[in-house]
């Protein structure tokens, strides 16, 4: 039976974003909410919405059993997760199935082989998919991870093995720091994840983070859709994403983009996914992980393919071939995606809140505003800071990042402090424009002070305007009294 009715089981822009493609589709689509989001334009945007509990993540959009629930009280027949929240949770997924309900995503088995880094890298090992050089089994033994640590040579890299998002991992730059540094990121991983193992491996200095949108049907075809650059990052998460990649040579894209389809054929995966790599100084790439969902920077994919990414994991969802094939894909202009979070970058990038007593979106030529808010409504203390993502499209990566320039400045935000005057810092930087950025970028290059300096530059601009239009102005009525005079003086004498 084809798709008729989907919950999207998340919030506010990725929640629209399904929901156009669904609707495109003449599927009908269904909401949820907690109480904090009653307002939020996707609980109206739906045909149906429900709200699912109390403002915490963990009493609603986590709570697997009340997603579940209104998928039966409103008849939808398929879940998306879109991005965050349950959406690479096995154990909901295989819920899903159990209930009847079509989950538009991979199979359970696949989210969790992915799930976990150390299998991912024995999986995909049998592939010829390259690695950093490193351990594939965890440890919790300092001692036995010291003489590890030795082999593998220093600097090292200390990773929870259950774990992302930064958590439970550390550099360690010299032997005489290792123990010290293991026994933190231990206790971090227990405290983040309930699991203190973690694995060690090389660590590399200034890498760039490479990433490779992939599709698989549930026939065996799996496709590649080039590669996304996402090194510009804070706390290791992403702020400025591009596609493609400025330095990548095609005969490198190719390779990159076997090497994610290889990734994705040893979990027999199907669905929109994401293999990363991170790339050294020569640009050689190395398995990171396998996101087993849509990303966040999906768009800037979507527009250099033309591919409707959401439309297509909901065909696959329901049982259709992919329509295309590899020799069919190519790459048409450039893209650049950048995150606008209500994020003070001045304060170490530290979540703001408050109420959008401005909200006014860019327009133009080659300008996408992906959002799910509007003006009045209030950004809350309870999720991701994320307001919207703002993307650009140019027919070569100049004109991308002149449009994405113009869009920022013409973005009006008020009531919040946003990451917006931090990504036009990025897009004028000179490593950024010549593509030589790594995920150092932040560290290397930015203080709270470049943006002061920026801010101050911009006021000296416009008070030398103000006075140089106070001083024309004082010009032309000089002008005009002087000329008034002379009128009156030639009529006194006639």
């Amino acid at each position: 039976m084809p798709i008729k009715k989907i919950l999207v089981a998340n919030r506010g822009e990725i929640a629209i974003r399904v929901m156009r493609s669904a609707r495109e589709m003449g599927i009908a689509t269904v909401a949820v909410y907690s109480d904090a989001d009653k307002l939020l334009p996707h609980a109206s945007y739906a045909d149906e919405a429900i709200n699912i509990g109390p403002a915490p993540a963990s009493e609603s959009y986590l709570v697997q059993e009340k997603i579940i629930d209104a998928c039966k009280k409103t008849g939808a027949d398929a879940i998306h997760p879109g991005y965050g929240f349950l959406s690479e949770n096995a154990a909901f997924a295989k819920k899903v199935e159990k209930a009847g309900i079509n989950f538009i995503g991979p199979s359970p088995k696949a989210i969790s082989i992915m799930g976990d880094k150390l299998t991912s890298k024995q999986t995909v090992q049998k592939f010829n998919v390259p690695l950093v050089p490193g351990m594939d089994k965890p440890i919790n033994d300092v001692e036995k991870a010291k003489k590890v640590a030795d082999e593998i040579g220093y600097p090292i890299m200390i990773k929870a093995s259950a774990g992302g998002g930064g958590k439970g991992m550390r550099i360690v730059n010299e032997k005489k720091n290792f123990e010290e540094q293991m026994e933190r990121a231990m206790s971090e991983a227990k405290n983040s994840f309930g699991n203190d193992e973690v694995f060690l491996e090389k660590y590399i200095a200034s890498p760039k983070h490479i990433e490779v949108q992939v599709l698989g049907d549930k026939h065996g075809n799996i496709v590649h859709l080039f590669e996304r650059e996402c090194s510009i990052q804070r706390r290791h998460q992403k702020v400025v994403e591009e596609a493609p990649s400025a330095l990548l040579s095609d005969k490198k894209r190719m390779k990159i983009g076997e090497a994610a389809v290889n990734v994705a054929k040893s979990c027999d995966y199907f669905g929109a996914g994401t293999v990363e790599f991170i790339a050294d100084e020569n640009l050689d790439f190395y398995f990171l992980e396998m996101n087993t969902r849509l990303q966040v920077e999906h768009p800037v994919t979507e527009l250099i393919t033309g591919v409707d990414l959401v439309k297509e994991q909901i065909k696959i969802a329901d049982n259709q071939p992919l329509p295309f094939k590899q020799e069919d894909l190519t790459v048409s202009g450039h893209s650049l995606e950048v995150r606008v979070y209500a994020e003070d970058p001045s304060n170490n990038f530290l979540p703001d809140t408050g109420k959008l007593l401005t909200y006014q979106r860019p327009q133009g030529a080659g300008v996408r505003v992906d959002d799910g808010y509007e003006e009045g409504l209030d950004v809350s203390i309870y999720y991701d800071p994320m307001i919207a993502k703002l993307i650009s499209y140019g027919k070569d990566r100049n004109e991308a990042i002149e449009r994405m320039k113009r869009a920022i400045r013409e973005y009006q935000i008020s009531g919040v402090k946003t990451t917006l005057p931090f990504c036009d810092f990025v897009l004028g930087h000179k490593e950024f424009l010549d593509g030589t950025f790594t995920t150092k970028f932040v560290e290397n290059h930015f203080t709270p002070d470049v943006l002061k300096e920026e801010i101050s530059d911009e006021m000296s601009e416009a008070a030398l305007a103000v006075a140089h239009h106070v001083f024309e102005s004082k010009k032309l009525r000089v002008s005009k009294n002087h000329s008034s005079e002379k009128k009156w003086k030639s009529r006194a004498r006639n």
